[in-house]
């Protein structure tokens, strides 16, 4: 699967895909009769659980977000705008909701993650728990003036006639909707697609009063959708390296326990890696892992690949000999010299057309070595695949070393078996 196919897997699964089931089935007559009663459990399940996990995953994301939810539902159902007087407290209430929730759910998806029992949980904490009061407060008689502002166009060139929602909250919602979608699409983070279609799920909640649909039922689907993405995204932190997206140690000891006696490991070096992070800085260094690593993974083929740590890839091929291997690895090796970076300003690296821009030259050094049946341990194994590599990187770089794995000793067996070997253990002379 390409890295635009994931990607887009990514954003719509689950929160594209949660947000369609409540769209078909949370409507009126969506669900047969008898699955109302349980339907009315549905908010109080999520609510219980989002706030559990919340605590227990240590994010202040997600429970904040839930209580916003949770306010938003209680002033529509409570106070719903079904007057005709636009200056009504009614009226005012639902306007700074539908204002104040795209804004809030925007700062959930954008603070940092920390647990809600730090000073800082709890100030962001204490901000969410004073803005029912600050609604309350606009609602007053004297606060017409700032009230009417958050009901009246700013564009009267829009048509608003198809929407409860005053235009001042439409430009929040669609503001909070290109950012939260900017964000993802650059950083391809699944908080951000559950943030997004947790606002377009309350958009809905909001914009369904009008058809007699209950609001409740889609803020609950909005909280969903964040729970779940929560559970993805620490999934991801388990199974996947931060920094590239690439299947971390987790994944691969357990690709590593099944692997049986006839596979190829292969060690992916960046050769001008070090020296960029020296000249320029490891933030340089960081961004060119990540730009690479989608690189290393789209032409590894049948190989898997893992960053383990420090400044290589390693691609595991079982069921293969290094012969049947050369040519994903001739071409992860081309795809790396076949990379156009740039370092724009001191620290920002990107990949297109930089004319303005200092290019910087990727090549990569690659080290493999096959398994020889049940005489070889993953541990030298991956010896010979990293002295590989630095012999690559000795004559030059930008080439594919095969490594010869050493006859192993019966004491040797013992203590390397099923071992993770990592650069840092080896000498780089080899």
């Amino acid at each position: 699967m390409s890295a635009f196919a994931k990607s887009c897997m990514t954003f719509l699964v689950p929160g594209g895909l949660a947000f369609f089931v409540a769209l078909g089935f949370l409507r009126p007559q969506g669900l047969p009769q008898w699955v109302q009663g349980p339907v009315r459990a549905f908010p109080v399940i999520v609510l219980g659980f989002g706030f559990f996990f919340g605590w227990y995953l240590a994010s202040s994301r997600l429970i904040l977000s839930l209580l916003v939810l949770a306010f938003a539902d209680r002033a529509v159902m409570l106070l719903p705008p079904i007057d005709h007087e636009p200056g009504s407290a009614n009226h005012v209430i639902f306007s700074a909701t539908a204002f104040l929730l795209p804004l809030n759910l925007l700062a959930c998806s954008i603070i940092k993650e920390q647990a809600i029992s730090t000073w800082r949980g709890v100030l962001r904490l204490w901000l969410v728990l004073m803005q029912p009061f600050l609604v309350l407060w606009l609602s007053l008689p004297a606060q017409g003036g700032i009230a009417r502002a958050l009901q009246e166009p700013l564009l009267p060139v829009l048509p608003t006639g198809w929407t409860e929602l005053p235009q001042p909250s439409l430009m929040a919602f669609s503001g909070a909707l290109v950012l939260i979608g900017t964000r993802f699409i650059v950083e391809r983070n699944p908080l951000d697609g559950g943030a997004f279609w947790a606002l377009v799920t309350s958009f809905v909640a909001l914009q369904g009063i009008r058809y007699g649909w209950t609001p409740t039922n889609f803020f609950a689907a909005a909280g969903l959708i964040l729970f779940l993405t929560l559970l993805q995204a620490s999934h991801q932190r388990t199974y996947r390296d931060d920094l590239t997206g690439a299947p971390g140690r987790l994944a691969y000891e357990e690709a590593v326990a099944s692997l049986g006696t006839k596979y190829v490991l292969a060690v992916v070096g960046i050769d001008q890696l070090k020296q960029y992070a020296n000249q320029h800085g490891k933030l340089v260094s960081e961004q060119l892992l990540r730009l690479l690593a989608p690189k290393v993974m789209a032409a590894a083929g049948s190989g898997k690949v893992f960053r383990l740590a420090g400044e290589e890839f390693t691609v595991l091929f079982p069921k293969r000999t290094a012969t049947d291997t050369l040519a994903n690895l001739e071409g992860i090796r081309k795809a790396i010299e076949e990379s156009t970076m740039y370092l724009h300003g001191r620290d920002r690296v990107w990949e297109g057309d930089g004319a303005d821009d200092d290019a910087l030259i990727v090549t990569a050094s690659i080290g493999l070595a096959q398994a020889e049946g049940s005489r070889s341990s993953l541990g030298l194994v991956t010896k010979a695949a990293y002295r590989a590599l630095y012999e690559a990187k000795g004559e030059g770089g930008n080439l594919v070393k095969r490594g010869v794995v050493a006859e192993e000793t019966q004491q040797s067996a013992h203590t390397e078996g099923g071992r993770i070997v990592t650069y840092g253990e080896f000498d780089h002379g080899g």
